[in-house]
């Protein structure tokens, strides 16, 4: 009988490791397929603009105050969600931001007055918020500092590949069925109820939700963070003077996305894009951004792992840097040329790239029992910046009727970003 135990013992041990491994991959996997749709609920507003100032008469300006809207709105949320989910699991709170986003978008579509827009356009935006920071702190239940960078490269990279969703989505609701802009709100969101319904099915909060045999060093740092108060987690994260450095860093860069994303549609589907004699299809030429996008967060982190070892910064300079160059070049690229493709595929790259670097700070800094609330404050303030400069790019469009004015903007904003990231030094 003893030597039946000891031998026993052994084989228990492998079974529970191989069980934790594809636990902690069917979270990975889970959380980001979650995640791979929720773009299509908040970032196809772009490709409604023109429909939308057809039917209401509306000003850019004024399309740019209902997307600062939707932005501040996320922010705030991320602000209270981000704690939500260290306190009430990442799981529920990404299903429930999902459906009720969904709602929110098809509140949307009935719009008939500037007002109505930007409140249902601000209510999506809360809702939005309950999908990152939540799902940021599911995953660091699962992965340890380790492989921090590689998970949130594979995390960040498929919010990217969700932008690609997000443009190509609606490219085929105006272009292929010929639909009127508010089916891009109707039809386009209703994919992140796929995503919700893998991650209930297939994803367990932490380790000790499957099997108690499971936990080890992940689930009992976990542990140790949820007998925190929401009151604690807040004062370890605020009292971090890194959080401010880089919450600035982040909300620069963030702008510089959130100009590419809104504006460059608007830059290259004008009133005659359908008479375009552009050598691309011109609503073809946007989606070389997202996917620039997606691969450049997949790329940030792993750099920062492999080249910089863990000196997660030197990464988000060097592609802030690059992204500032690629920016200005932009302005004197033939609109519908294939240099003009490649640029604005390398604009993408190097101005999201960075994101997956900057969460991964979060769990570094902060540690795994505040990484929910670290990322929901640093993305609090990453969205107040991206907030503000939508309606100031919206009211230089209309004053100097050049939508290529979007770039310049965004190689200083960009510029600005890896100056401040130098003080980071994590």
């Amino acid at each position: 009988m003893p030597t039946d135990t000891r031998d026993a013992l052994p084989y228990a041990s492998f079974e529970s490791q191989t069980s934790l491994t594809q636990y902690r991959w069917r979270a990975l996997i889970g959380v980001t397929f979650c995640y791979l749709f929720y773009y299509t609920g908040r970032q196809t507003l772009g490709f409604a603009v023109a429909g939308i100032q057809q039917d209401f008469g509306l000003s850019k300006f004024e399309i740019g105050w209902i997307s600062a809207t939707m932005l501040w709105c996320y922010a705030g949320g991320q602000f209270i969600n981000g704690n939500l989910g260290d306190k009430l699991g990442g799981k529920t709170m990404m299903i429930a931001g999902a459906i009720l986003s969904l709602a929110a978008n098809w509140l949307f579509s009935f719009g008939h007055a500037f007002v109505f827009l930007l409140i249902a356009w601000g209510m999506n935006g809360f809702f939005q918020s309950m999908g990152f920071a939540p799902g940021s702190r599911l995953l660091s239940n699962w992965w340890g500092q380790e492989r921090r960078g590689f998970v949130y490269g594979v995390y960040v990279g498929f919010s990217g590949f969700s932008s690609v969703l997000a443009y190509v989505l609606p490219v085929l609701i105006l272009g292929t069925l010929h639909l009127g802009w508010v089916w891009i709100f109707r039809l386009a969101p209703l994919s992140m109820l796929l995503g919700a319904l893998v991650l209930l099915l297939f994803v367990a909060e932490k380790p000790e939700a499957t099997q108690e045999e499971d936990r080890d060093s992940a689930s009992a740092s976990a542990d140790a963070g949820d007998d925190l108060t929401s009151a604690a987690r807040y004062r370890i994260v605020l009292r971090n003077w890194r959080l401010y450095v880089t919450g600035l860093a982040i909300g620069f860069q963030n702008a510089a996305r959130y100009a590419l994303v809104v504006w460059v549609p608007v830059h290259f589907l004008g009133t005659d894009w359908k008479a375009s004699a552009a050598l691309i299809d011109p609503k073809w030429i946007t989606v070389a951004l997202p996917v620039g996008m997606a691969l450049g967060s997949l790329s940030n982190s792993w750099i920062s792992d492999v080249l910089f070892k863990g000196r997660r910064y030197l990464a988000i300079v060097w592609y802030m840097a690059i992204a500032s160059a690629t920016a200005m070049c932009m302005m004197f690229a033939p609109h519908g040329s294939l240099i003009g493709v490649a640029l604005l595929f390398l604009c993408g790259f190097f101005t999201f790239g960075p994101a997956s670097s900057f969460w991964a700070l979060c769990p570094d800094i902060f540690g795994r029992r505040a990484a929910g609330t670290a990322t929901g404050v640093l993305n609090t303030m990453s969205y107040l910046f991206a907030g503000i400069g939508e309606p100031v790019i919206g009211h230089v469009i209309d004053a100097t009727r050049q939508t290529s004015v979007i770039f310049p903007i965004v190689a200083g904003l960009c510029a600005a970003s890896a100056v401040m990231s130098m003080a980071i030094r994590r």
